[in-house]
């Protein structure tokens, strides 16, 4: 005879899960307990929200599904906000909740809520559990649908007493916490409308953003001559990382949207030339299917690709003022030093700053806040990376109004020894909602937004990790050069000129 929570346990251990993202509370000490007997890592952090961040980037990076266990009521509350990021990135993640008794339901329970139907509307499916009995079937299922055709997040809510009681039950079986493979989601019939363009285009979405999805895209793009990309932000056709794709967009004749939605990072299709073909198709290309055709030559690709590079030509040689502060450009370009190594990782978060990351640097993996635009993911985010990826240089560029989130994850970093950079881009403002104050009601009407330049660095070392200053650009590389190898979490707080995201135009 096993607890419900001893099944919890050993069902996460058996679906191969090695690290479950946590805070504590009452509704799932019995988790905690039965992890002991399980073997199953917990990692704890300091803010429910957080545990759903580092789930979510975690299984980007790795393919798996990432588990955060939080308690019932407003530990679950807290953790709901940050499904949504998990669910526009196409994240499969597996938030897990304490709930309130079952037995006790509509009597005032402690922390009583409707926690599924919250979580509902930011996953691919929510419910709670009803049977002891079926812990282990209902967390197979949700495990499966996480991943399942378009990935997501999934929710299940886990009643206390149901965690608590005795059961006599089987784990699934391995093979029940994986779904069935997915087949492409490009046909002979897209394919033939590819052969037959003269300007096609392939644009999957942010599920495929990872480095194992754009490896994929890569082949078939090598197959077939057919340029494909991913379009994972929330600029959308003026992402500041795909340089001049709205050019692009306009030009194409045929275009398969392979797991992109025809939303409105796309304009909801306006972005399309008139006349434009454009076929919605769900999952990954085959390039096994399309390789031995006869794709025609052409220099599309090339211009594609060279539209997608387009950076200024003055970026290459561009100085911030000596004595500060510093221009992004100048940032970006330091940063990307770091990240000259392989399995690097970039985590890009903020407003216009986490924009200018994008537009200047770029590593063979890469998480950022993506199509929600919410911000704040920053560190746990890069927590999470660094876990995963234990031997890689991980940076995280953020802006200041983004390191209040989750500032406390430092000291989740510490704890668990995960030495990543957290380069802050400070201009004391939230800036990106003051570029639009600027362009939609002008100077005089500016008001709000202001924030302190506030010394980062310093909250950084009383959580123990270390700190720098940066208020000149000669300051720079040697503070980025001192974080690195500092052997623990970092942070480099930069004093950046307040400026607008940069969106590309030619001449």
């Amino acid at each position: 005879m096993l607890r419900g929570a001893d099944l919890v346990a050993r069902a996460l251990g058996r679906a191969g899960t090695r690290h479950v993202f946590t805070l504590s509370g009452n509704h799932v000490m019995s988790v905690f307990d039965a992890a002991l007997d399980a073997g199953l890592p917990l990692l704890h952090v300091r803010h429910e929200a957080a545990a759903v961040h580092m789930a979510d980037a975690w299984a980007r990076l790795t393919g798996e599904v990432g588990v955060a266990l939080v308690t019932g009521g407003p530990g679950h509350a807290n953790a709901v906000s940050a499904l949504y990021t998990a669910l526009a990135a196409e994240s499969p993640v597996l938030l897990l909740s304490g709930h309130a008794p079952l037995g006790e339901l509509g009597k005032g329970a402690f922390q009583e809520m409707a926690q599924a139907e919250m979580a509902a509307p930011a996953c691919k499916a929510a419910w709670t559990v009803r049977s002891a009995e079926t812990l282990g079937e209902d967390l197979a299922r949700a495990m499966r649908m996480a991943k399942a055709g378009r990935p997501g997040p999934v929710h299940l809510s886990l009643p206390s007493d149901l965690l608590e009681a005795q059961v006599d039950a089987e784990l699934p079986a391995t093979k029940e916490f994986v779904p069935e493979p997915g087949i492409s989601g490009v046909n002979e019939e897209i394919l033939a409308a590819l052969q037959a363009a003269r300007k096609p285009l392939l644009i999957a979405g942010p599920a495929h953003g990872n480095a194992r999805g754009r490896a994929v895209l890569g082949k078939f793009e090598d197959a077939t001559g057919v340029p494909a990309i991913v379009m994972e932000s929330p600029r959308g056709v003026n992402d500041p990382c795909l340089g001049l794709l709205a050019e692009v967009l306009a030009a194409a004749d045929v275009v398969v949207l392979a797991g992109k939605r025809r939303d409105f990072t796309l304009r909801f299709g306006a972005a399309f030339a008139t006349g434009c073909k454009v076929i919605e198709a769900e999952g990954l290309p085959d390039s096994r299917a399309a390789a031995g055709k006869p794709w025609p030559k052409s220099a599309w690709r090339d211009e594609v690709r060279a539209a997608i590079a387009f950076r200024p030509a003055p970026w290459k040689s561009l100085a911030s003022n000596p004595g500060g502060p510093l221009h992004p450009v100048e940032v970006g370009r330091e940063v990307q030093k770091l990240l000259a190594a392989p399995d690097s990782v970039l985590v890009a978060d903020g407003g216009e700053f986490g924009q200018w990351a994008q537009a200047t640097v770029s590593a063979p993996h890469r998480v950022i806040n993506g199509v929600a635009g919410s911000i704040g993911a920053a560190l746990p985010f890069a927590a999470a990376a660094k876990l995963a990826m234990p031997g890689a240089n991980v940076v995280a560029m953020l802006g200041d109004g983004t390191f209040g989130f989750h500032a406390s994850e430092l000291d989740t970093a510490v704890r668990r020894g995960l030495a990543f950079v957290a380069v802050v881009g400070n201009d004391a403002c939230w800036n990106a909602e003051y570029q639009i104050q600027l362009r939609s009601y002008g100077q005089a009407r500016a008001h709000g937004l202001d924030l302190l330049p506030t010394r980062y660095e310093r909250v950084a070392e009383a959580f123990g990790a270390h700190g720098e200053y940066v208020e000149r650009p000669a300051d720079l590389a040697p503070a980025l050069r001192r974080a690195a190898g500092a052997g623990r979490a970092a942070c480099v707080n930069v004093m950046i000129e307040r400026l607008p995201a940069p969106t590309f135009r030619r001449g």
